[in-house]
């Protein structure tokens, strides 16, 4: 949307929910309000995409009145890297996006998976924040909530450290000790145990998420592979995919392996089930649709 004053107020109403994003970005805005006060802006929201779950999807197991007071709910994350990856994905099927259950994959250091049917995001792992989820590279992701607790109880931790702890320290970095780059993982991976451990629970909770987004999809035409990590790990992608010939999906292990920036399936030309690696454009999301809101807001004007 275009921003304007209401908006800046909006986003910082939001702080709490994203208190490590909205205030630079904030900054970000009112430095370039100063230097260029005559050019519009606008904010394109990476939560947007999913405001189409259904209410069954968002809502947590919490009294509802904690969702009325204080918008207890999954949000979502990434929205911009699914919504374009899914129109490629179309492209590359030759089929309309309005016809497709997908499943998308963002890995990187953030990573998350959302269940797409018929072009509407319908669930994705990313919750209240991008905490919630796969595994991360300092993110813990999935995890009985009980745990913070009893760890706040037993180490003296404040919210802070507690909140530190869970986004800095945790995840593939935690598990591993060596690094939250999954390159750097890789490298260790056969000679490092904790290393194995951090790629094997990584791969593990995407499978995982995979196969419950296709049960929630009932059915699914394409699985897609983005981000950093989506694109580049061919070991990832093995590991992910192997043994889920139960779903139709027919790796091809060479088209796997090869290195390429190019949009391209790593299944078999028979494979029920395609998965796709393309690489996200999230810019060109951003820019086109900076392009068509400027543009409407001119004809409105006119």
């Amino acid at each position: 949307m275009l921003i304007n004053h209401d908006v800046i107020s909006e986003i910082r109403k939001c702080i709490d929910y994203a208190p490590l994003h909205n205030p630079p970005n904030l900054r970000g805005i009112d430095a370039a309000r100063q230097i260029l006060s005559d050019t519009p802006q606008v904010a394109v929201f990476d939560t947007a995409y999913h405001q189409s779950m259904p209410q069954h999807a968002y809502l947590y197991g919490l009294p509802y009145v904690l969702y009325k007071r204080h918008g207890i709910r999954r949000y979502g994350f990434h929205g911009s890297s699914h919504r374009y990856v899914a129109k490629r994905a179309a492209k590359m099927l030759g089929k309309p996006i309005n016809e497709l259950k997908l499943i998308t994959c963002h890995l990187g250091n953030g990573a998350s998976a959302t269940a797409i049917k018929y072009g509407k995001s319908i669930d994705t792992s990313m919750g209240f924040t991008p905490l919630e989820g796969l595994l991360m590279g300092t993110r813990c992701g999935d995890m009985d909530p009980a745990i913070i607790l009893q760890i706040m109880n037993k180490e003296e931790m404040t919210q802070n450290e507690a909140t530190t702890l869970l986004n800095k320290h945790s995840g593939i970095q935690g598990i591993s000790g060596i690094s939250s780059d999954m390159r750097e993982i890789e490298e260790e991976y056969d000679s490092s145990p904790r290393a194995k451990l951090a790629h094997d629970i990584f791969t593990y909770r995407l499978k995982k998420y995979i196969g419950s987004y296709a049960a929630a999809l009932e059915g699914v035409d394409a699985v897609v592979f983005t981000g950093g990590i989506g694109e580049n790990s061919s070991l990832v992608r093995h590991n992910v995919l192997n043994g889920m010939d139960f779903l139709g999906i027919e790796m091809d292990e060479e088209k796997n392996s090869l290195l390429s920036k190019d949009e391209r399936s790593i299944t078999t030309s028979g494979s029920k089930v395609q998965c796709l690696v393309i690489p996200t454009n999230e810019e060109l999301v951003i820019a086109q649709d900076t392009m068509k809101l400027i543009n409407d807001s001119a004809n409105t004007e006119s």
